[in-house]
């Protein structure tokens, strides 16, 4: 399905008296804000297995970098919201992983970038400073929305979170393909993880939810 605002592949729904576009590279665009909303880019998670002696392809970090660029360009979005977890472990603060991170950012030197901090941030410590991110602790409310890390957190606003990184399996009699997934649901919607290396929890709908399976290419609604 193509949007209105002529992302193809992307769906919208209304929520919280707001229009959200879902995005088939699984982040999230509030058109009236401009705001790309993404959850669960962990970055330097393989560079936190390598350090573990576990060996694991190189390059991620690269790979999230790029898909943030095409989503940019691609929706015009002038602020980057992360959901938690942006830094995977102490071992993203590797030079490689914030080199690369710093050359991002140079060129991305106009964009707003907030990190509402998830349990991950606790643990690998924030950002450097010269990445230039505001950073905030959950439940962060802009307008309707509740911006939060962990789904289950009270809010006394619509609730968009991560931390799940949910996935969904369609299933026929002779196969099965496991997607990732949104979960929207009637007070707080379940964003799946951005990162490239961060894996996936298969979740089922719960009462009054829908699911959005996204193939890379296109988001559909399953259920």
């Amino acid at each position: 399905m193509s949007s209105v605002f002529g992302i193809v592949g992307s769906v919208e729904i209304e929520v919280a008296g707001e229009t959200l576009v879902l995005l088939a590279k699984k982040a999230v665009l509030w058109p009236r804000e401009r705001m790309l909303v993404i959850a669960d880019i962990h970055f330097g998670k393989a560079a936190a297995f390598r350090a573990s002696g576990i060996p694991v392809p190189r390059g991620t970090t690269t790979e999230n970098l790029d898909a943030l660029d095409d989503l940019i360009d691609v929706t015009g979005a002038d602020h980057v919201l992360f959901l938690g977890d942006f830094l995977h472990a102490r071992a993203a603060h590797a030079s490689s992983t914030q080199a690369a991170m710093l050359a991002w950012r140079r060129r991305r030197c106009e964009l707003t970038l907030t990190l509402v901090r998830g349990n991950h941030d606790k643990h690998a410590g924030d950002p450097a400073a010269a990445l230039g991110i505001d950073l905030v602790d959950e439940p962060w409310t802009v307008g309707p929305f509740a911006f939060c890390h962990h789904p289950d957190l009270a809010a006394d606003a619509y609730i968009l979170a991560g931390h799940v990184h949910p996935a969904y399996v369609l299933q026929t009699r002779f196969d099965a393909l496991r997607l990732p997934c949104f979960v929207v649901g009637p007070s707080r919607m379940i964003l799946p993880s951005f990162g490239a290396f961060t894996g996936g929890y298969t979740v089922r709908a719960e009462a009054g939810e829908r699911i959005f399976v996204s193939s890379g290419e296109a988001v559909h609604g399953v259920r």
